[in-house]
């Protein structure tokens, strides 16, 4: 346990609550948002570090006392046990945490193989992802999507926030950060007239969403060029140009967006998708590993690079990663997705404690 890592995080923490205290730090939304963020996050192991402290002081004195009185060796025998468990779980809370587990996220799925199949397949996972935030009590807004002709999504980009400050600094990546990447899917499609099983796969993309403070965009560095609008078969819905596809010069990162009906509310909402993609990538670019990790998310939507399988006739959702199996295929698109996030969060557990971090950014 690093006793400096401990001491320079409670100093944090003590100062964190002086800025809360300042009436003045609420005239920033933004502001006072991140720093309770942060503040939310240190409150456990400030907590942990009480409580040992505590137990520890308790310990001393329970001995002292049984030196006068042998009554009390029982009550310090007591308190030491009690000492493992409280350093663990400091241990634990001392070693680095995903840096953006408090943050909201943008999660981009997108049809693959499999045509139409695929299409409804996506739609299903926007709709498993949407009652999921339902069942926390999160906000959901879909800010582009490209519907297909029988009712499914060829791409779409949804938000997911949490209500305030979320409790211990657990945001919602912090348990869809490991939905990105190649979802399987074996049933038999509804345009299938022999009742054969098919195969497609639709690609998960799950960002943090940035705020302006962690991405810096330069006006100078985009393209940004309007077109219309257009539905499923490609026909168009709109008589104006009022879609917007913007490219960041530098990166060569390209987004676009034609959901809103004006093109100021598309630019805003293309402006959100590439804040979190540059935040991305920036990120990358500080960790080589967490660029491979990324990469692993999709790299092509085949439907033989999956992360999870979704087998109908069985009712078996599978996450290969971690060799977890369930016959609950039905509650988890109905948004009963803890059974698999718990375990992938405890799968990040035993990793981070061995120092492997490799399933943490994923």
């Amino acid at each position: 346990m690093s006793s400096e890592r401990l001491a320079a995080l409670l100093d944090e923490y003590a100062e964190l609550e002086k800025r809360l205290a300042d009436p003045a730090i609420h005239a920033d939304q933004n502001t006072a948002r991140r720093v309770g963020r942060r503040y939310a996050e240190l409150v456990g192991l400030y907590k942990a570090a009480g409580e040992l402290e505590q137990a520890r002081a308790d310990l001393v004195a329970a001995r002292e006392l049984a030196a006068e009185d042998p009554a009390f060796g029982e009550e310090a025998d007591s308190i030491a046990a009690t000492l493992p468990a409280l350093e663990e779980r400091l241990a634990e809370l001392l070693i680095p945490r995903d840096p953006h587990d408090a943050k909201d996220v943008i999660i981009e799925i997108k049809a693959g193989e499999g045509g139409e199949e695929s299409a409804l397949f996506a739609g299903d996972l926007l709709r498993m992802y949407t009652r999921y935030a339902e069942r926390h009590g999160w906000l959901t807004e879909v800010i582009d999507a490209q519907d297909s002709d029988l009712g499914g999504v060829k791409d779409v980009s949804l938000a997911i926030k949490t209500k305030g400050v979320p409790d211990g600094g657990n945001g919602v990546w912090s348990r869809l950060k490991w939905e990105g990447g190649v979802h399987r899917v074996q049933r038999v499609p509804v345009t299938e007239s022999q009742g054969r099983i098919h195969t497609s796969a639709a690609g998960v993309l799950v960002l943090p969403e940035a705020e302006d403070v962690d991405v810096t965009i330069d006006p100078n560095e985009l393209r940004i060029d309007v077109f219309r609008s257009s539905g499923p078969g490609g026909q168009s819905v709109n008589t104006t140009d009022s879609a917007v596809r913007i490219t960041h010069l530098p990166t060569g990162v390209v987004v676009s967006c034609q959901n809103e009906k004006s093109q100021l509310q598309n630019r805003e909402q293309a402006m959100r998708i590439l804040r979190a993609r540059l935040l991305a990538v920036a990120q990358e670019q500080a960790d080589a590993a967490a660029s491979d990790a990324r990469k692993a998310q999709v790299r092509t939507v085949d439907r033989s690079e999956r992360i999870r399988t979704y087998n109908f006739p069985q009712n078996r959702i599978t996450d290969h990663r971690i060799g977890y199996t369930a016959y609950n295929l039905d509650l988890a698109l109905a948004g009963e997705l803890d059974g698999v996030l718990d375990a992938l969060a405890e799968a990040d557990r035993a990793a981070r404690l061995a120092g492997d971090t490799e399933l943490t950014r994923r």
